[in-house]
């Protein structure tokens, strides 16, 4: 296999003794240019392991993939704020303080950046996501106003409540799912999974990843995007087998 050649989807033993999973999406389940990798809804159905997908999107985008990838819907979405495991739902955050924050940035002259119809924000709930173009300095500014934390994924800048992460958000679900946090494998590329990585027992940092992820995760594996989580799921398969 060539540097070029993508890795392939490993064969995965439907009665392997595989560790669950919390997989981010953005930069971790997908190209480069930002698309699903339709690897994704290859492998993810044959993990005999619970899967939760871990993202800073709203909560339809992620139950949205569960669906068509035919997996349980397991997630965790808007950086912790909602997570649904099992038909067990729970939102958590500050939703009108987040609004009123909002509505400080736009009398300040600022904006979201994605138009009218907005569809990053129309269905969240807990939360609330700019364009990379914003005005960065008023939104952390604001944030600051109205004791929120700015995230900057590196897909969007994101307000939220300070007591929210992923990495909480796992927890909770780990517990609907009778599982160990430390029983989960980690993967991801931004400054949101850093909370997770120190959640989980093992986590995994792709090539793309920032800083905050890097620093955070136990490895950082050599390929990126979902290359490099499908090198991550390989090893552990060969683990499994006891390669």
């Amino acid at each position: 296999m060539t540097a070029d050649t993508p890795p392939d989807v490993p064969d995965v033993p439907g009665d392997a003794d595989l560790p669950p999973l919390a997989l981010d999406i953005d930069g971790t389940l997908t190209t480069p240019e930002g698309a699903v990798d339709p690897r994704a809804l290859r492998v993810l159905p044959e993990w005999p392991a619970p899967v939760v997908l871990a993202t800073g999107k709203a909560f339809p985008y992620p139950v949205a993939l569960c669906h068509f990838a035919g997996i349980p819907e397991r997630v965790v979405a808007e950086n912790g704020g909602v997570v649904c495991v099992d038909e067990t739902v729970r939102v958590e955050g500050e939703a009108d303080r987040v609004a009123a924050a909002v509505e400080a940035v736009r009398e300040r002259g600022g904006d979201l950046g994605w138009g009218a119809a907005d569809t990053v924000n129309r269905w969240r709930e807990t939360e609330v996501a700019a364009r990379l173009t914003a005005d960065e300095a008023l939104l952390r500014a604001v944030a600051a106003e109205f004791d929120l934390r700015f995230l900057d994924t590196g897909y969007a800048y994101h307000l939220t409540d300070p007591d929210v992460s992923k990495g909480r958000a796992l927890g909770e679900a780990a517990a609907v799912l009778d599982r160990d946090p430390e029983a989960f494998v980690a993967v991801g590329d931004s400054m949101n999974d850093a909370s997770t990585f120190e959640t989980v027992g093992e986590s995994y940092a792709v090539a793309n990843a920032d800083d905050a992820a890097r620093a955070a995760a136990d490895a950082v594996v050599d390929a990126g995007y979902m290359d490099g989580t499908l090198s991550v799921l390989a090893d552990l398969v060969a683990r499994a087998d006891g390669g």
